[in-house]
């Protein structure tokens, strides 16, 4: 891809290598054996090479809920009708949802964004950032040309570069839009060459003959557009979604500004994935909170070498499973912000 077309997406800086070391020196002076504490020690590592800071303050948090239709409904893919999207994001800006719920135990705030929902949604706490009513039917056309995929990407980043303006120093990544398990099905076939059989889960539920049909959906999409797998913005915009566009905005307006990004589960890693493709950059940033029940998620997360913290079972999507990690990655914090050195506490280190 030639810089003309990606010269509006921002630079994303390098992780801080200084802090990151100074991180890990820190892990081994205090009272534990080295690396006992796996993955917390990791992510305290991690955070400290994304701010800068041996021990950031992420205490503002948010999970960004990107909304948006599908058009390859009308191949009837999911165990929920369309109209779901809409009567969903009312549930949000209600409070009402599983990820409020989540988000409320964990100190987040939960912002929904409608970038593609096929109705007219008005309400105090939604966030209108309308590209188009829905995506085209993949099956048959184009989800979306590639200048409304650009503006997807583009709404993310803005949304993100807002909260971060706001003093957010957590992102979550989460979603909503009836068929979007097949938008990114196909995206990770586009990407990675994987038969639609490896990459087509359950979605809402579905059984064994459905889930037959929505594989040959997938597989037909992938025939009609032939997505370019070297070109992030056309497999996004042939055969993705408008929320994950956005997500993929997100991801990369976040990471610009040192803000960690923790992605839920299988719509928010592809469209992961895609941010990655599209600014490899942007790869240090992410945290992977979960791996999900879904068939693809697996693959998409080695596509990316990455490891999930938790293994729940999960396939809601909404950020549930990414705002579920939050006390995690608070742990790790804690932990360098509050245990005993060796020195401190006078206790024995290891003996050389």
């Amino acid at each position: 891809m030639n810089m003309m077309q990606t010269n509006w997406i921002p630079a994303i800086p390098k992780p801080n290598e200084e802090a990151r070391q100074a991180a890990f020196d820190h892990q081994n002076q205090l009272t534990k054996p080295q690396g006992s504490l796996g993955v917390l020690e990791h992510l305290s590592m991690q955070l400290a090479a994304i701010t800068g800071q041996l021990v950031p303050n992420i205490d503002k948090r948010a999970v960004i809920v990107m909304a948006g239709d599908h058009g390859v409904c009308a191949e009837g893919v999911s165990a929920f009708p369309a109209e779901v999207t809409p009567q969903m994001v009312m549930n949000f800006v209600h409070g009402g949802a599983a990820v409020n719920v989540l988000a409320r135990q964990a100190g987040a705030d939960v912002y929904c964004v409608d970038i593609g929902v096929n109705a007219d949604l008005d309400h105090p706490n939604l966030l209108s950032r309308k590209v188009k009513r829905g995506t085209a039917n993949m099956a048959k056309e184009a989800a979306m040309s590639r200048q409304e995929a650009e503006a997807a990407v583009r709404v993310g980043i803005e949304v993100a570069e807002q909260l971060v303006g706001e003093g957010y120093r957590l992102i979550a990544t989460g979603e909503m839009g009836i068929g979007n398990t097949t938008a990114s099905s196909a995206m990770l076939c586009a990407f990675t060459g994987l038969a639609p059989e490896e990459t087509v889960g359950r979605g809402t539920g579905i059984g064994d003959e459905l889930w037959k049909h929505k594989c040959d959906v997938v597989r037909q999409a992938l025939h009609v557009n032939a997505p370019d797998p070297n070109d992030a913005l056309d497999v996004l915009a042939k055969v993705g979604g408008l929320e994950i566009g956005g997500l993929v905005g997100v991801i990369i307006g976040a990471a610009k500004h040192g803000v960690p990004v923790v992605i839920d589960g299988f719509i928010s890693s592809v469209a992961a994935l895609a941010a990655v493709r599209l600014v490899p950059e942007a790869r240090p940033y992410l945290i992977s909170s979960h791996l999900s029940e879904e068939r693809g998620h697996l693959a998409v997360l080695r596509e990316m070498e990455l490891q999930p913290v938790l293994h729940l079972n999960m396939r809601l999507g909404e950020g549930t499973g990414a705002v579920l990690a939050f006390p995690l990655i608070d742990a790790a914090c804690s932990i360098m912000r509050e245990m005993a050195t060796f020195a401190q506490a006078g206790v024995s280190g290891k003996e050389e």
